[in-house]
């Protein structure tokens, strides 16, 4: 695989939903997988609205010091990749709509027509307490996306964890997923207001 053309796909991606608010200044992580034991993902230190070469890292499955430079999500991905065959694309993000509609629901159960045909419900994972999600976080996303079958995860209060085998594709759920949450809320602000 290209890495140079990988590289300048997941810039453009993370520019794109950087302006959407999917992802902070350093908050998030995006990546590709290139071979069968390797992938690229962004560095700690990346900006998602000006990723260029030197902030996105290639790693082997095998750890070693480039680890040390990579995202705080690296071991996730790689979690995700070593055992999910269809994943070559992977994106963690905290759209503002699902992330905050997370915080009061359990399902997602859109009511527009595209989030509907598109991603229909989605059960919304509780991760319990936050001092110890990170310790967690590898096996226990890797599990649910399995035992699920599913390539969407909403995280309560933490974000959404998508793959896919085609980027625009992964691109297009997360999107059509923020939509969706938004015009959820915005039904909920409405019935609340008629109260």
């Amino acid at each position: 695989m290209n890495t140079s053309y990988v590289k300048k796909t997941l810039a453009s991606l993370a520019l794109s939903m950087f302006r959407k608010d999917f992802f902070g200044i350093y908050h998030g992580s995006i990546s590709a997988k290139t071979e069968t034991n390797r992938f690229i993902i962004n560095t700690k230190e990346a900006v998602f609205d000006a990723l260029d070469n030197e902030s996105l890292i290639q790693l082997y499955f095998k750890k070693d010091y480039r680890w040390n430079m990579a995202s705080i999500d690296a071991s996730i991905h790689y979690s995700i990749y070593s055992q999910i065959s269809e994943a070559k694309f992977i994106c963690f993000s905290m759209p503002p709509f699902t992330t905050a509609y997370s915080l009061e629901h359990d399902i997602i159960e859109p009511k527009d027509y595209f989030g509907y045909k598109e991603i229909g419900s989605i059960e919304i994972f509780d991760p319990k307490k936050f001092d110890n999600w990170y310790d967690r976080a590898e096996s226990e996303i890797t599990y649910y996306l399995l035992t699920n079958k599913t390539n969407i995860m909403v995280i309560r209060g933490y974000g959404v964890y998508a793959y896919s085998r085609d980027i625009h594709e992964m691109a297009k759920r997360l999107s059509i997923l923020e939509k969706s949450c938004r015009l959820l809320m915005l039904d909920g602000s409405q019935s609340h207001l008629e109260d």
